[in-house]
């Protein structure tokens, strides 16, 4: 089947608002920028993420979230991006934080079709008791917060019972897919885009290069098509744009030194 979709419009077109989305990405890599930025231009509101983090550098999901565009955020880091840190803490924004491995986790097992499982993470604290603001009133207070959740000990150690995560769709980037879905990710973008893909029941990808089927090796696949529905390629121009959060230059030895 030829999943292949002309553009990143088209590729988002029923996403409706208040639709829940899984969205790849570690940092600035590997985001789904143009499906995301499809997202914008189409005006889809009160989308509730589930992504390591929110974006930065008014990049990836900064952009819906600058614009009010998201109800609540799933996810295990807020970092340097304040917009994100201002809605939270302003009540404007609902966010259940999770340690990473967790949310890792929770994608697959969702995408698997493992309802829950038992982890060692976090137990011992609001992460297990509850009491983890995951919306603040405005005015310093706690206007919602977490609730406790199960915690069943196994060979004398206690464990927390977290849920499995599906979404209604998931926005993924891979560097390789096929007009079959098969995707391949490139070093760090691999992190969390394949678990993400898996966690969507509808899921689009955006491929820096589209290539036919059989011409990606079948022990190179990272994701198989099977949890892939749309494929949108990109543009050279699209493809080659790519942020770096911080930017680390060394200075060169100088002349003389050992290694010139």
């Amino acid at each position: 089947m030829d999943k292949v979709v002309a553009t990143a419009l088209e590729a988002v077109a029923d996403v409706p608002d208040g639709a829940s989305l899984a969205v790849g990405g570690f940092g600035l890599s590997g985001v789904p920028n143009v499906l995301i930025q499809a997202l914008y231009e189409r005006g889809v509101a009160g989308v509730s993420v589930v992504s390591n983090n929110c974006g930065a550098m008014e990049s990836g999901l900064a952009v819906l979230l600058a614009a009010g565009r998201i109800a609540r955020v799933t996810g295990s880091y807020i970092g340097a991006n304040k917009e994100f840190a201002r809605q939270y803490l302003a009540g404007e924004l609902e966010v259940e934080m999770i340690p990473q491995g967790t949310l890792a986790e929770r994608l697959r097992a969702g995408g698997a079709g493992i309802p829950a499982f038992f982890t060692p993470a976090g137990v011992g604290t609001q992460v297990a008791d509850g009491g983890l603001p995951w919306r603040y009133d405005g005015q310093g207070g706690v206007a919602l917060a977490s609730p406790p959740k199960e915690v069943r000990e196994f060979d004398g150690v206690e464990h927390v019972l977290e849920r499995g995560i599906r979404t209604d769709f998931a926005l993924v980037r891979a560097a390789k897919g096929d007009r079959h879905g098969n995707l391949v990710f490139n070093r760090s973008t691999r992190n969390f885009n394949p678990l993400a893909a898996m966690a969507g029941r509808v899921t689009i990808a955006e491929v820096e290069e589209l290539v036919e089927p059989g011409e990606i090796e079948p022990d190179a696949v990272h994701l198989p098509g099977i949890f892939v529905q749309r494929v949108v390629a990109l543009t050279p121009e699209q493809a080659a744009d790519k942020q770096i959060e911080r930017r680390t230059i060394s200075a060169p030895p100088a002349r003389g030194t050992v290694g010139n």
